[in-house]
């Protein structure tokens, strides 16, 4: 039953006012960083107030405008899977939000007040494409999410920075152009770009479903899948909290979560049917070549960029496989934010606390930051897919979807992947607490944990990598129910 409430509108919006109230309190930093604060938790509490309805079975709307009739609608709609991923990233928000006032005070940064409304623009935009009713209405955010972004990027000002934000720009805006003709598409062979369990074509021919497929994956640009994704090691130039933006809550996380979207809710399952195998091999490879480039990494925030790129791949196969795999794909989305946001709060905790950016400097510092480092290595454990860690589950669901489609090499390849996994990671852990210091820079006696602001928020997110696993029930039912399960 649709139920016709402003809630979404509400959960959307509440970070665009947020945004307004930063740039007015610009001289009161403690004013500016409250309203960043009370905003992401209002967020999360109206997010959270509509899984009972959701959960029941329902689903709420909310019609925004009708621009063009019968054709450009902006409406949103909250199902299980916008639900579950709205869930995910605005309670992350408010993680981040903390973390960035340590961060970014510790470091006294630059344009502060710019940061974070442009944060808060950028949280609003990511709640539209949650609750996008219709491709029209995720398109719209999705550019929205683009721009304001960019300026995060873009932050530091430097001449790198600006071309790691104009390369941003246009990988991700300039594959606007393939989002428009899937969503022309879609509007001409089945007269709506409304989101529905199952498609919305009925059928139509294997050469239609790979020219969508093709599109939704390069329009989304986001997800970082290979050939596209030289643009998200670029931009890790930017201050660590917008790196963790951009890989567990927002942009690449919001990209599979949009191919997933339509594939699942415009193409169909019994359309993907005749592409699944070779789209699957496609992705694989990315699965695989990208964990190869993250193990040749020193630069921790480049290991961590290319084992997003590995680690979302996971989505977009989830796609591709039985309903039980897609479940997996789905749950992904959450562990992989609590995870991957983990690792990136660590990569900034040790570089507030000592400046160091390369894994071959950082012998013995694990004893020095025993709070950092121990929540980096529980953040591995959902990276590998190895219990307790919530990846573990995600990976259970789409090798469960693998065997079910009978195929042993995409099997192979989720193994595999887990291995190269562990050989990018455990190193990292291994050298902060059983290496002894070299050239000074685990012994100095000055690195210690950072500001609480910052320590604080990684090891909760650890600390919640840990809970999904031992209490997965409210992410595994919105994921069931998200393809019909």
């Amino acid at each position: 039953m649709e139920i016709y409430s402003a809630k979404p509108l509400i959960a959307v919006f509440v970070s665009m006012v947020a945004s307004i109230l930063i740039l007015l309190s610009d001289k009161r930093p403690n004013l500016r960083e409250s309203w960043s604060i009370l905003a992401s938790i209002v967020k999360f509490a109206i997010v959270v107030s509509m899984a009972p309805t959701i959960l029941n079975g329902d689903v709420i709307v909310f019609k925004i405008s009708e621009i063009i009739p019968g054709f450009v609608e902006l409406k949103f709609r909250v199902d299980p899977f916008g639900l579950f991923f709205a869930t995910t990233s605005s309670f992350l928000w408010i993680l981040n939000t903390l973390y960035s006032i340590g961060y970014m005070r510790s470091l006294n940064e630059h344009a502060q007040t710019r940061y974070f409304a442009c944060f808060a623009i950028a949280l609003s935009s990511t709640m539209g494409i949650c609750f996008a009713g219709n491709l029209i209405t995720l398109y719209v955010f999705y550019e929205i999410l683009t721009v304001s972004t960019y300026l995060l990027v873009a932050h530091e000002e430097s001449a790198e920075a600006f071309f790691a934000g104009w390369k941003y720009f246009m990988y991700l805006l300039g594959t606007s152009v393939l989002q428009l003709s899937a969503i022309i598409i879609t509007f001409v062979y089945a007269g709506t770009t409304d989101f529905t369990l199952g498609g919305v074509f009925g059928s139509i021919s294997p050469t239609i479903t790979a020219i969508l497929l093709v599109m939704f994956i390069g329009g989304y640009t986001k997800s970082a899948v290979m050939p596209l994704h030289s643009w998200l090691p670029t931009a890790m130039i930017a201050p660590t909290p917008v790196s963790a933006l951009l890989h567990a809550v927002a942009v690449v996380k919001a990209g599979v979560f949009s191919i997933l979207r339509g594939a699942i809710f415009i193409i169909g399952y019994q359309n993907l049917l005749h592409l699944s195998t070779p789209f699957a091999y496609f992705v694989s490879i990315t699965i695989i070549l990208a964990s190869l480039f993250a193990l040749a990494q020193d630069n921790l925030k480049l290991r961590l960029a290319y084992s997003t790129v590995s680690q979302l791949s996971y989505i977009v196969l989830g796609a591709l496989l039985t309903p039980v795999g897609m479940v997996g794909g789905i749950f992904h989305i959450a562990s992989h934010a609590f995870g991957k946001i983990t690792l990136f709060f660590c990569a900034g905790s040790i570089y507030v606390s000592t400046g160091i950016k390369n894994i071959s400097e950082m012998s013995g510092i694990g004893r020095k930051m025993p709070i950092t480092m121990l929540s980096f290595a529980i953040a591995t454990l959902t990276m590998i897919g190895l219990p307790p860690g919530a990846g573990f589950i995600s990976k259970w669901y789409l090798a469960l979807g693998t065997v079910e489609e009978g195929n042993l090499i995409l099997l192979a390849v989720l193994l595999v992947s887990s291995i190269l996994n562990a050989a990018y990671f455990l190193p990292v852990v291994y050298k902060a607490f059983f290496s002894d210091a070299d050239n000074g820079s685990g012994s100095e006696s000055g690195i210690k944990e950072p500001s609480p602001f910052v320590y604080i928020p990684l090891l909760l997110t650890a600390i919640f990598s840990l809970l999904i696993f031992f209490f997965p029930d409210y992410f595994l039912e919105l994921a069931r129910m998200a393809v019909g399960g």
